[in-house]
């Protein structure tokens, strides 16, 4: 009878633990939020950066085992990188198609386009330089050296110092394209920074200086010029009376899936686009009254 009434307490017990432990580890899958896992590379584009640096560290938050580094690098840099498979996510500001063309065309059909935001490159200054506006055609005088002392375009009398970006940069592709209408040489005095961050703080230090930034690297530290007398304001943007923008691609090889398709989701739900989003100087797509295709042409929604 000792021995029964033994045999069926360590019984109990050891059910009881079980339901303990299963109990447990219930609770601490709904803290974790989903039970996804597994590691995520981003890299490219430094106009997109802050935005997916700022959304995988609120994923990662709540999922715990899922792990996501952010690194810049340029538009290209990405988009080759997640060709290649080195990483599993490719931002960039510009189409795969316009940026991997010719002999890496074929690496740029096996890319899945996920848009999750509207990136405007504004023209910047340095504060003293006299002029808070400039035309299309100034600017093509600046950037391909003709116009070389601000007095030129109704500034101070203070010589243009350039900042650009290198080529591989999807920042400098939509500026050119949409801000200058074509391609714009590397003049030998000028300044080459690959990082959004280092070029506000070249301008911002440097006496005559100009570059061009994303809307979300703006802040009082330099000044934003008016392109053809309109301010580079998301309003502007979303409404197509300021032209200088583009989509924020976030590129995979072939479809995502798991903790890569979860995050992707988390990219354009409504806790990222209209929080962190427009907190960050960007544009929720949805809020565009105007379209894009891949040749640049715009059209009503």
């Amino acid at each position: 009878m000792k021995k029964s009434l033994l045999v069926l307490t360590t019984l109990a017990l050891g059910i009881s633990l079980a339901a303990c432990g299963k109990n447990d580890n219930s609770n601490n899958a709904g803290a974790s939020g989903s039970g996804l896992s597994g590691s995520i590379i981003a890299a490219g584009s430094t106009a997109l950066q802050p935005l997916v640096d700022a959304a995988s560290k609120k994923f990662m938050e709540t999922n715990g085992s899922v792990s996501i580094t952010v690194n810049g690098g340029g538009s290209g840099a990405g988009l080759s990188q997640v060709a290649e498979g080195t990483v599993q996510i490719g931002n960039s500001d510009v189409f795969a198609e316009e940026k991997l063309k010719d002999a890496d065309a074929d690496k740029a059909k096996a890319l899945v386009d996920h848009q999750v935001a509207v990136v405007s490159i504004a023209a910047v200054s340095n504060k003293d330089v006299g002029v808070d506006n400039l035309t299309k055609a100034q600017l093509v005088d600046i950037f391909t050296g003709k116009v070389k002392n601000w007095k030129d375009v109704g500034g101070k009398d203070e010589k243009v110092v350039l900042v650009n970006r290198p080529a591989s940069s999807g920042t400098r592709a939509t500026f050119e394209k949409y801000a200058l209408g074509a391609k714009s040489e590397d003049l030998p005095d000028s300044i080459t920074e690959d990082a959004s961050g280092t070029v506000r703080k070249l301008v911002s230090e440097t006496p005559g200086a100009i570059g061009y930034l994303a809307l979300s690297y703006l802040d009082d530290s330099i000044q934003a010029l008016k392109y053809e007398g309109v301010e580079a304001t998301t309003d502007n943007v979303a409404a197509g009376t300021y032209p200088v923008w583009a989509y924020e691609h976030m590129y995979t090889k072939g479809e995502p899936d798991g903790a890569l398709k979860a995050f992707l989701e988390y990219m354009v739900s409504d806790e990222i686009q209209q929080k962190e989003v427009k907190d960050l100087g960007y544009i929720p797509v949805n809020d565009m009254k105007v379209t894009r295709d891949v040749q640049g042409n715009v059209s009503n929604k």
